[in-house]
């Protein structure tokens, strides 16, 4: 069966929303990059809090009109405006009292979100909101979309998605250096806003399928396993774009071909389970690569004692520096060097001499900062200057 609902096979609700779902999840992935280089992943926290009283005003609202209360586009409209506002608070918050911005989210959070729970309290004693279903946009709920839900979470991350490619360039600079992007005449309020309102549509378009409290996961989890693999901002945007749309169709999909489990957070599962691989494979910052270049530089380590200490006639009594030492073929099985060994070793001792010479001279303090007890000193001096240091200690005319 998930085979068969990845494929949109599995019936026209099913495909609906792992459409909606993937959709979502790219829009969600790219915007969210802005917000994480920016430094303001909990400003998503605070948006996506403020949209519940809004959800619960819309109801109401729609129902003293006479309407059906339960219609997405009016409820998606009321979240927007109540998220506005509680973005505005806290802007207002962080520019006008002495409340650094963590404080000031969570005392909007917390009160939106408390709001919000009373309306949520109050609807389901109205006679039209007991079966109102208002609980999903907590956690998602995708049972029962309707095709014109699906084109309307399909159109906002279109939407987005456009956005987000015209600000690109000005939404990066400001990310990574707000002074000199001022300095080049981008309007860094403006772009701030801009992004938070980018952010604002995520969160109010993915209320219906993975709630409000998840599209927050949603929103960070993608960019930070997609730092992992690049260290360019467009590359990160593009793999976070690429991972959340992949979490929305696979978990979209995994909860298809399992009804009994919420699309919501199996969607959130499944970035996690991306960002847990991330963190243990990606080849420059993860666990694994981190835990390789321990292990190389150890063994360079032992190479490198035991390489001076059999320059120097020592015994070696390090298990492990014998056996690598053994295995590059610089000694025997009992110990004694072979001529390889003895050359690399006389090699070693040399350069210690070399580095100290540099150490001591003005002249190469540059090159001495470069210094670890590891680093081949050809890779720092040229052959010139290394045969002047040899004069003076009274070495070979020409670099070994």
């Amino acid at each position: 069966m998930l085979f068969e609902a990845l494929t949109f096979q599995l019936g026209y609700n099913a495909t609906l929303v792992t459409i909606g779902a993937t959709l979502l999840g790219v829009a969600a992935g790219i915007t969210g990059t802005f917000l994480f280089l920016r430094k303001r992943a909990l400003v998503s926290d605070a948006i996506s809090h403020a949209t519940l009283p809004g959800v619960g005003l819309a109801f109401i609202l729609m129902v003293l009109l006479g309407g059906d209360g339960r219609n997405l586009a009016g409820l998606l409209l009321g979240s927007a405006v109540s998220a506005g506002l509680g973005l505005l608070c806290v802007s207002w918050l962080t520019r006008a009292t002495r409340l650094g911005e963590d404080a000031a989210i969570g005392a909007v959070l917390s009160v939106f979100f408390g709001i919000g729970i009373v309306l949520l309290t109050v609807i389901q004693t109205m006679s039209s909101g007991r079966q109102a279903g208002l609980e999903g946009f907590l956690l998602g709920s995708t049972a029962g979309m309707l095709f014109s839900d699906a084109v309307l979470i399909a159109c906002g991350g279109a939407v987005v998605l456009a956005l987000v490619a015209w600000l690109q360039r000005p939404m990066i600079l400001v990310a990574f250096d707000p002074e000199y992007a001022a300095s080049a005449g981008v309007n860094t309020a403006r772009i701030d806003l801009a992004m938070m309102g980018l952010v604002l549509a995520v969160t109010v378009v993915g209320l219906k399928i993975v709630g409000l409290i998840l599209i927050i996961a949603l929103l960070i989890i993608p960019p930070v396993a997609a730092r992992f693999w690049t260290e360019r901002a467009g590359l990160v945007a593009l793999i976070a774009g690429g991972i959340g749309g992949v979490s929305g169709w696979l978990g979209a999909g995994i909860s298809a071909s399992a009804p009994d489990l919420p699309t919501g957070p199996i969607i959130v599962l499944v970035a996690f389970a991306v960002f847990a691989i991330s963190l243990l494979v990606s080849p420059g910052r993860g666990v694994l690569a981190a835990v390789l270049r321990y292990l190389a530089f150890q063994r360079r380590v032992h190479l490198r004692q035991g390489l001076l200490a059999l320059a120097q006639g020592q015994p070696i009594y390090e298990k492990m520096t014998l056996r690598l030492l053994q295995r590059a073929g610089l000694v025997r099985p009992d110990g004694v060097p072979t001529e390889a060994g003895r050359a690399r070793a006389s090699k070693a001792m040399r350069d210690e001499a070399r580095w100290d010479v540099v150490r001591r001279a003005e002249e190469w303090t540059g090159a001495a900062a470069l210094y670890d007890g590891l680093r081949e000193i050809e890779s720092v001096l040229t052959p010139d200057q290394i045969t002047e240091i040899d004069r003076m200690i009274g070495g070979p005319k020409v670099a070994t």
